[in-house]
């Protein structure tokens, strides 16, 4: 194709934006009420506060200004696994905070050990390397890391594809601790010997068991086996998501020390009980005018719709802006600068509908985003648990409603009904 010219926009700097953050919702506090299960050898026993984990004052003063006042329990669980130096597997519900239980524990470390970022080397050698499958949510770990960091000397940047070559290694060079990337890019620029890794510490995979599925598994079986990265006993490994299948369960193995433990919050894969769900059925052909039914009945709310292709993304948003239905699509296809224009006008409410395939299924935090509508049933049920997920987050509730086509639906019949059950 041709070359990629894009240089994303810097993000702002001023300390307002940098800890910009949005309101727990009425469930927050029903968090506590999930059972969590530890299984391993002897876990460390959960943190019931912030204050118990004796985090050093900046790390203190970044979390409140964050508006983190009350740990949830991954986090509880999480932080004192990770700051114990152990492996973890971790999976929790969509939008209970899953991010800040890897990066409060990594960032306390790095500042006990005094690291510091600095732009002379030839070669960047980042302790930390975090990576996600898609780009908006790997650029929103940074967002979320740069929060954590403020004031310190670590240095969290940000990779990944669809944007300039050069700009990625230009960020890079400037020095580098935590390094939040994509698969591809960051593979590229180790390929092309910017990044050192023989001093990696700590490898994050969030989405783990899309990282490590069809996907993605081969990059990260490549990433593991580079010269120079140190094997599972000499670094620690973390995993997180909010749904594990047990083939991926089996497959993390090769990644993690044989002692790690694995905290379930809940049970695995279970929906988010904060979204209520709603199951209609409708034939393929009746799709297009449900849709403007329900989305002239709920007005402005904020809602996605999932499609199945990237095409029809396209068409239905076209459609809806034709039904005066201000909408905007995201999708694999579009241009990274696209995918960025589109998720700024979902976020600042310019455009209240976004279109858009699995590429937006995973992970992606956006206030206020009311309502989810699986227009097309995905092809597994644990993409549909994380769809329904863009919605009821942080104790926030929300509605999901999924059109069920029995001729095309049917794979997923016994599963939705389990997930629903539960």
């Amino acid at each position: 194709g041709p070359k990629v010219t894009y240089v994303p926009p810097p993000p702002p700097d001023d300390e307002q934006a940098i800890f910009a953050h949005y309101q727990t919702g009425i469930n927050f506090d029903k968090y506590d009420e999930n059972v969590v299960e530890v299984s391993g050898l002897d876990p460390p026993a959960p943190l019931l506060a912030f204050e118990e984990a004796n985090l050093c004052q900046t790390l203190n003063m970044n979390i409140a200004k964050a508006g983190y006042s009350k740990l949830t329990p991954v986090q509880k669980y999480s932080i004192p696994i990770i700051l114990a130096g152990r492996d973890l597997m971790a999976c929790a519900q969509t939008g209970s905070g899953k991010t800040a239980a890897f990066l409060l524990p990594i960032v306390a470390h790095m500042m006990r050990d005094g690291v510091t970022a600095t732009s002379f080397k030839e070669q960047q050698e980042p302790e930390c390397i975090i990576v996600a499958p898609t780009r908006e949510l790997i650029n929103q770990i940074f967002l979320e890391a740069r929060k954590f960091v403020y004031g310190t000397c670590i240095r969290p940047v940000v990779i990944y594809g669809g944007t300039q070559t050069g700009h990625s290694i230009r960020q890079v060079m400037q020095g580098c601790n935590i390094l939040c990337a994509t698969p591809g890019r960051l593979l590229d620029i180790i390929g092309k010997e910017k990044i050192g890794l023989h001093n990696v510490k700590y490898l994050v995979l969030d989405e783990a068991d899309r990282m490590l599925d069809m996907g993605f598994g081969l990059d990260m079986k490549k990433l593991i086996s580079y010269p120079g990265m140190p094997p599972k006993d000499k670094r620690q490994t973390l995993m997180f998501s909010a749904t594990f299948p047990e083939e991926v369960q089996r497959l993390a193995g090769e990644f993690l020390k044989t002692d790690y433990l694995f905290v379930v919050v809940g049970h695995v894969g279970g929906a988010c009980s904060d979204v209520q769900q709603n199951v209609l059925q409708v034939p393929q052909y009746s799709k297009r005018d449900k849709l403007i039914e329900i989305l002239q009945s709920i007005g402005h709310e904020r809602t996605m719709v999932f499609v199945d292709k990237k095409k029809k993304a396209d068409y239905i948003a076209a459609f809806l802006c034709q039904e005066k239905i201000s909408a905007t699509s995201i999708h694999g296809d579009r241009e990274q600068r696209e995918r960025e224009v589109a998720l700024q006008d979902f976020r600042s409410g310019r455009c209240p509908v976004l279109v858009a395939t699995s590429v937006a299924a995973r992970g992606l935090d956006i206030e206020n985003v009311q309502h989810v509508i699986n227009f097309d049933l995905p092809p597994t049920i644990e993409e549909y648990v994380h769809r329904i997920g863009r919605t009821g987050r942080c104790g926030n509730t929300g509605k999901a409603v999924c059109f069920f086509d029995t001729s095309s639906d049917g794979h997923l019949a016994q599963s939705l009904v389990k997930v629903l059950s539960d």
